[in-house]
């Protein structure tokens, strides 16, 4: 399965503004791509709203050889629920840590040179106090299960990770397609994962003729397809298609950041609620 890889994590963001402020002035993080939509996504990217959303890819480098995050903005929520499902993302960059330090963003030290961020919206960062590596400086994506045993065979045996690392006393999995690759760490909450409304998705590339195969085979091990193979068209890009995990779309836009910004400046919902003494939607 090597040519499998981890790609992005979707994160629902209520406040465009205070979210890019974390990850281009604190993570350290570009915008590699920016899109606007007028209608919901065939495959829910945005979840399940129908209205306009926009779509920011931000990183450390290209979605090519980059985990990446995956902004999703519907223009009329300001703000989810956050479920128990996303337990944090970590990676090394102690670049990060003192831009935290430097803008007064909140810090709290959870192990020796560890420090937790969090994100609008209150998604957990993990901050590795070392130097950024050359490569890809997001080393783990950390899930909440409520069966350990049935997710590690779910990943492994049926998606083709391979089983890195095992930890008994904190009932964690470590598991990745390679060992240069962002990794995905499951861990058993012992109890019910909830979602909320704020559920993300976590997106894994693979080659397109592999589809079809690991669409016939989630069906016949009646595992539960949230969309089947589907096209996804994106203005003045490549043609997607996706099965449930499955991203193969790799490009970065130079004008990104100029996109996001733009569509921030223009965005005039919070002043269309005022005018109509109503609230943004809390989801």
């Amino acid at each position: 399965m090597a040519l499998r890889r981890a790609l992005h994590f979707v994160f629902k963001v209520g406040d465009r503004g205070k979210t890019a402020t974390f990850y281009r002035d604190v993570l350290g993080m570009k915008i590699l791509r920016h899109e606007e939509f007028e209608e919901g996504c065939k495959a829910t990217c945005n979840g399940p709203y129908d209205g306009k959303w926009s779509k920011t890819m931000v990183g450390f480098g290209p979605e090519d050889d980059h985990f990446v995050a995956e902004l999703t903005y519907n223009y009329g929520v300001g703000e989810y629920h956050l479920g128990n499902d996303f337990l944090g993302l970590t990676l090394q960059s102690s670049q990060a840590v003192s831009n935290a330090k430097r803008v007064g963003w909140p810090l709290t030290e959870v192990g020796e040179g560890l420090y937790l961020a969090e994100a609008p919206g209150g998604y957990r960062f993990y901050l590795l106090d070392k130097e950024q590596p050359a490569n890809d400086p997001v080393q783990k994506v950390c899930l909440a299960v409520s069966d350990l045993q049935r997710s590690t065979h779910y990943w492994t045996a049926l998606l083709g990770m391979k089983l890195m690392e095992k930890n008994e006393e904190k009932k964690t999995v470590l598991m990745g397609f390679k060992d240069t690759q962002c990794k995905l760490e499951l861990h058993d909450v012992g109890g019910t994962v909830d979602h909320g409304t704020a559920f993300g998705r976590i997106a894994f590339s693979c080659p397109r003729e592999q589809l079809p195969d690991l669409e016939g085979l989630m069906k016949k091990e009646n595992q539960k397809i949230l969309t089947p193979l589907v096209s996804l068209d994106t203005p003045g890009k490549a043609t997607v298609e996706v099965v449930i995990l499955a991203d193969p779309l790799s490009m970065v836009d130079p004008k990104g950041n100029a996109l996001l910004d733009k569509a921030m400046a223009e965005d005039k919902s919070d002043e269309w609620f005022a005018k109509h003494n109503r609230q943004k939607a809390a989801a």
